[in-house]
């Protein structure tokens, strides 16, 4: 495999990652995902209904958890929910892993998260996983993250039983 590939996709990867955690425009970042339509898919939505960005969670716990937003719209649209329920502050990435006969990187970020209708915080470690295109343009954006510190902050809750466990 060539070094040169690897080392565009960790340079994409990084371009992205660095957009979110610099809480760059969103039009900047979704920059950073294709916008060339499948052929072969079956979607009649947006453009480049081959793309997705995915939070794995129960949908129950969350609005963005565990549901598929396809197309450029969907992925606007995820972006947006999130940004309507979370703030985020000292975002940071590190440990890329690149995977460049499959076009994967996957990277562990850290930051503080605020639910916005409760005000209450919590630090997290939380993973995504990375797929691009030939461009170097992100198709696939999966997330895994504290779904439970996020809904007992959305319930206001989490202080609470963060009292309770140092009490």
């Amino acid at each position: 495999m060539p070094h040169h590939k690897r080392a565009e996709l960790l340079e994409a990867a990084t371009a992205f990652c660095s957009s979110f955690a610099q809480k760059k425009p969103l039009d900047e970042i979704l920059s950073h995902f294709s916008s060339s339509s499948s052929s072969s898919s079956s979607s009649s939505s947006s453009s480049s209904p081959d793309i997705l960005a995915y939070e794995h969670g129960l949908k129950e716990l969350a609005p963005f958890l565990g549901r598929e937003f396809r197309g450029r719209a969907g992925v606007r649209l995820y972006f947006e929910t999130v940004a309507s329920f979370l703030n985020y502050e000292d975002m940071r990435f590190a440990d890329y892993v690149v995977d460049a006969a499959e076009d994967r990187v996957a990277v562990r970020g850290t930051a503080t998260f605020t639910w916005v209708a409760t005000g209450e915080s919590w630090g997290e470690v939380f993973a995504y996983a990375l797929k691009f295109d030939e461009g170097r343009k992100v198709t696939r954006y999966e997330i895994w993250a504290d779904s439970g510190a996020a809904y007992l902050a959305s319930k206001g809750q989490l202080q609470r039983l963060r009292d309770e466990k140092a009490g």
